[in-house]
């Protein structure tokens, strides 16, 4: 008796153990009916049930599961599970019912289950942000934005967004920002306010492409509802169109959704785009160092409005020499409206050669020209209004034209 008994828990502690082990296939133990002698028989695979035990003359018996019924671990079941029903009103089907899966079904996109219910998720609304996406299995996460933060939208993907620094970006203050707002910046800095170039050469070469020859009503509209990023707040889009003709209201918008949206990395490349194109630019004319009469001269030769000699005087005192003549350029731009700056200079170095300017400086001034009428611009506009902004924009543009 002793000895069956030690024979048996020998042979049960063997058992234990090689269930333990993860064996292909895994084993489990049945007694023969005939014999009973213990028996370490074959667990049916995914995809099967149990017809016929193990014995000692035969193994294990398994056969498929039928259609709408499934298994799938190893087992010893004589029978499969039913698959779940069609889904739910909302949910579409994740993975189709086989033998080794359950139908799974899943709540559609922007929605998730909450009681045998799709609920929407969580909308976050202006002044909160998300911290947890939500997923098809739970709720949007919102928390309100900190110190330093703003949300303008009701949205259930956008993060919170740091607030402009205008400081980093040679800016003033105009507006500071709020949960809700972003902290909006003027171009009146004392880094800036000394010279004042308030659209550069190259910006303006780049933002043209966006201007249309004939503006409608609503084109302004139009740019601002489509450049993706932090949008220009409406406070800022009228004081644009108060202060600013048609054309340079575009150039304005422009510069100030850059400067918004310098962190988007959308931006980032076409910010360092226009940043070589500017060294270049300096390249070209930085190294020009006229006298009062030569600058007074150079402007004298565009048409339409002239800078006169007091502008011309201010600039010397304020700007730099690598500077006087970008900021002259500006101030012509702004004088004759929607002008082209370089038409402008093109129609001035034609009238150049009575005022005996040297050489040097107008082969400088006409490799600038080249630069920024090149494919290069062309290319940065294609980035920005065909890429990024879309179709939309550039079709109202081409419907302008």
């Amino acid at each position: 008796m002793n000895k069956l008994l030690c024979c048996a828990l020998m042979f049960l502690d063997i058992s234990i153990k090689w269930t333990s082990q993860e064996t292909i296939p895994p084993k489990y133990l049945h007694y023969d009916p005939e014999s009973s002698h213990p028996l370490m028989c074959d667990k049916c695979p995914p995809g099967t049930y149990l017809k016929q035990h193990c014995t000692t003359r035969w193994k294990t018996v398994c056969v498929p599961c039928p259609d709408h019924y499934y298994t799938d671990t190893w087992h010893t079941s004589d029978e499969c599970l039913y698959c779940n029903p069609v889904c739910k009103e909302l949910q579409y089907v994740k993975q189709e019912c086989n033998r080794t899966h359950n139908r799974v079904c899943e709540c559609e996109e922007g929605r998730y289950l909450e009681l045998e219910f799709c609920l929407k998720h969580r909308s976050c609304p202006p002044g909160f942000g998300v911290v947890q996406a939500g997923t098809p299995e739970r709720n949007t996460v919102c928390k309100r934005c900190p110190d330093g933060f703003f949300s303008n939208e009701t949205s259930s993907k956008a993060p919170c967004r740091k607030h402009t620094n205008c400081s980093v970006l040679g800016l003033l203050v105009t507006q500071k920002g709020n949960a809700t707002h972003d902290t909006v910046c003027s171009g009146n800095s004392e880094s800036t306010k000394k010279c004042g170039i308030d659209v550069t050469l190259c910006e303006e070469a780049f933002f043209r492409f966006a201007v249309p020859t004939k503006f409608t009503p609503n084109w302004l509209s139009v740019l601002v509802d489509n450049l993706p990023g932090t949008k220009v707040n409406k406070e800022s889009v009228e004081r644009i169109k108060q202060q600013h003709s048609s054309q340079e209201q575009t150039f304005q918008l422009l510069k100030l959704w850059k400067h918004q949206n310098k962190d988007q990395d959308m931006v980032k490349k076409i910010i360092q785009d226009i940043d070589l194109c500017e060294n270049s630019v300096q390249r070209h004319i930085g190294h020009i160092n006229l006298t009062f009469e030569q600058l007074c001269s150079l402007m004298e030769s565009f048409p339409g409005k002239k800078v006169g000699r007091e502008d011309v005087e201010r600039t010397m005192k304020a700007c730099k020499s690598t500077e006087r003549i970008l900021k002259l350029l500006s101030l012509w731009r702004i004088k004759n409206g929607d002008q082209d700056t370089l038409k402008g200079l093109m129609h001035g170095l034609k009238h150049l050669k009575m005022y005996h300017f040297p050489k040097t400086v107008t082969q400088s001034l006409k490799k600038t020209i080249r630069f920024l009428r090149s494919f290069t611009m062309y290319r940065l506009y294609q980035k920005l209004f065909l890429e990024i902004i879309g179709n939309q924009v550039a079709s109202v543009k081409i419907n302008c034209l």
